[in-house]
């Protein structure tokens, strides 16, 4: 089987997330009218209209990391090791929005976001190792994941 082209990698990356990111927004829309707007919200939360615009920033950065690792000359192993755990972060961050807004778990969901929260500094330590860029690329999302679990357990204490 061929290597596809650098060019197609970074696409399949920032594409491929952005798809998880779109899954994830489906599980929302349909509770934010409606059962997340019944919840208790602390003062700090954010307008409902900021979150799809910083999420697609956020996607986009991601996937640009993810490509540059993937194209990375560097030992194999390491790149597959960091592309796996690339994989399961998404895999959490993709399941938080089903254990919040699906299951209507706030509780659930701030487990979720702590290992998620784990996952990405893993992540962007393994991505250290291969390119450093990808690495710097990941910190905006770790940041808002860090603001977002504070969020959430706010949800979680006020409800």
């Amino acid at each position: 089987m061929r290597t596809p082209s650098p060019a197609l990698k970074y696409l399949i990356c920032i594409v491929g997330t952005l798809a998880v990111g779109s899954l994830s927004g489906l599980a929302t829309a349909s509770s934010i009218e409606t059962w997340y707007a019944t919840l208790e919200k602390p003062s700090f939360n954010p307008p409902n209209w900021i979150f799809g615009p910083v999420w697609t920033l956020l996607y986009v950065l991601m996937g640009i990391a993810a490509g540059l690792v993937w194209n990375a000359r560097h030992d194999q192993g390491q790149v597959r090791s960091a592309l796996r755990l690339y994989i399961i972060q998404l895999v959490l961050n993709a399941t938080w929005s089903l254990v919040f807004f699906s299951l209507r778990s706030p509780a659930g969901a701030l487990v979720n976001i702590v290992l998620l929260l784990i996952a990405i500094v893993l992540c962007i330590r393994a991505f250290r190792v291969v390119q450093p860029r990808a690495a710097y690329l990941l910190y905006p999302y770790l940041a808002w994941v860090s603001f977002a679990t504070v969020l959430n357990a706010s949800v979680a204490v006020l409800n």
